[in-house]
């Protein structure tokens, strides 16, 4: 089984895998890629991704290789590079801009291809979110989302999310940068009232200008429901999408609320790896 989108899964993935994650938080799986090799595939860049990637193999008992992401854009035809790599590999990881290039090694392998980010989607990072909403709201299906950024792999993660899960889902954004069949608004104290949760990623230098009405920042928040939340992408920059007060705010949902990116990653793996069941 393949992870390349949110859209791939149903609910009841979500469940199983959620099923999983809490398994592994409760000390089971231990050593499920004994003697496993998950192949990796990132940028020099990547930080967050790939630490959790790599460190949740480890935990798992299984060995990474890692290749930088330009590996795969050599002239080598990729069915050949899976067809060769299904000798020795039990899973792939890939970061790459073009989805198209998970696809088709998708199509072409023996082994599970999991998404690590492209420039269309970041299935494993809003996963993770979902997850971490899921330990502190009653029903996070049911809370009401703003997302407040461009047209860019977060935002259209999320709404991949909304599409799954049935998420009310609405964008604040500068004119130019809306997301198809979002509700769009251009002025953040609009868009705030009656939300939730609130996510935010970071903006482009160029597209600063065109989002000085969207800064979420303390006084925002104050007017969202009542026990909001913040959820921004890192990395974040105080002072651009968000404020330097609201992050020092009870708001912000904090640096532990990623902590279960690296236990999803891990239950992704396993689920991928069990052909999508328990």
């Amino acid at each position: 089984m393949d992870f390349l989108r949110l859209t791939d899964l149903t609910r009841n993935d979500v469940r199983n895998i959620f099923t999983i994650a809490d398994g592994l938080e409760n000390g089971e799986y231990r050593g499920f890629l004994s003697r496993k090799t998950v192949v990796m595939f990132f940028p020099a860049s990547s930080i967050r991704t790939r630490v959790s990637f790599e460190k949740g193999v480890y935990l798992l008992g299984g060995q990474t290789i890692l290749f930088p992401t330009e590996t795969l854009d050599k002239k080598e035809d990729l069915r050949d590079v899976c067809g060769y790599l299904g000798n020795w590999a039990d899973a792939v990881i890939v970061r790459h801009k073009d989805i198209g290039v998970l696809e088709k090694m998708a199509e072409h392998s023996p082994f599970p291809v999991i998404n690590a980010m492209t420039d269309i989607n970041h299935p494993c990072e809003i996963l993770s979110d979902m997850y971490t909403l899921s330990k502190r709201r009653a029903d996070f299906t049911k809370d009401k989302y703003l997302f407040c950024g461009i047209c860019g792999n977060i935002g259209l993660a999320w709404k991949e999310a909304a599409d799954l899960m049935g998420l009310d889902l609405v964008q604040c954004c500068g004119r130019g940068y809306e997301m198809e069949g979002v509700p769009v608004y251009y002025s953040i104290s609009e868009a705030v009232c009656g939300r939730d949760i609130v996510c935010t990623d970071s903006l482009p230098e160029k597209c600063l200008a065109d989002f000085r009405n969207c800064q979420v920042t303390k006084a925002v928040m104050d007017m969202a429901n009542e026990g909001a939340l913040l959820v921004p992408c890192p990395p974040f920059f105080r002072g651009e999408e968000v404020s330097v007060d609201v992050i020092d705010s009870g708001y912000f949902a904090g640096y532990d609320a990623k902590k279960y990116l690296l236990t999803i990653q891990q239950a992704v793996i396993i689920y991928t790896l069990k052909g999508g069941t328990l």
